[in-house]
């Protein structure tokens, strides 16, 4: 269980640290209020917890499908490889343009950029489809409880480091500690885009 906790908080770093709108956004109103970040982790919150327990409810009996759980298993693993990819170019990438808008309203902000972000969608409907349903079949819903907490705390502390660190003008603290928890997440998350793939690969052996 522990090892699951971590591997979430791990995987679930490559979302919360990717360069975009969201690190765009919290870097912008921190330099204004200091507690941006929580507010629009609040926002995000508002999306996606609704979103993890409808994924549940609605589709639990589906994944208790071998073909189901190849499926999961080898588009999460492909995605997890993907984006490990694309973290490493991003590595020397700047961050998104600078929003025009909702400055002053961090929670609005997380809401509209979570529910209109593609890759977040895309994450939940392989990586993050295939934790929940990890943590339901194995330990149960106070896992599942456990995972969605656990995610989540990702997106709150590190858009409140941003908030913080935009918030005191340490510009050389954000951009270098942000580089360095990205290459590592990076690798992080190649290794487990194997060990998803390397999952899905022995299910092939179990009766379908």
């Amino acid at each position: 269980m522990l090892f699951f906790l971590i591997q979430v908080f791990i995987i679930s770093c490559s979302g919360a640290m990717q360069p975009g709108p969201v690190t765009a956004t919290v870097i912008t109103m921190g330099a204004r209020n200091r507690y941006a970040g929580t507010l629009l982790a609040i926002g995000h919150g508002i999306i996606e917890f609704p979103l993890m327990v409808v994924i549940i409810l609605g589709m639990a009996k589906i994944f208790e499908m071998p073909k189901v759980q190849i499926a999961i298993g080898f588009a999460g693993g492909v995605f997890l490889l993907l984006m490990a990819i694309q973290s490493f170019l991003s590595l020397k990438a700047k961050a998104g343009a600078k929003p025009k808008a909702l400055h002053r309203r961090p929670i609005l902000a997380g809401i509209i950029l979570t529910a209109s972000n593609p890759f977040f969608l895309v994450w939940w409907a392989t990586v993050g489809l295939a934790l929940a349903t990890e943590a339901v079949d194995d330990w149960g819903i106070w896992a599942f409880a456990l995972f969605a907490l656990t995610h989540w705390s990702v997106d709150l502390i590190w858009l409140q480091i941003l908030s913080w660190a935009s918030f005191k003008g340490s510009a050389s603290f954000g951009q270098r500690f942000q580089q360095i928890v990205l290459f590592i997440c990076a690798l992080a998350l190649f290794v487990f885009g194997l060990l998803f793939i390397y999952k899905a690969a022995n299910l092939l052996n179990t009766p379908l």
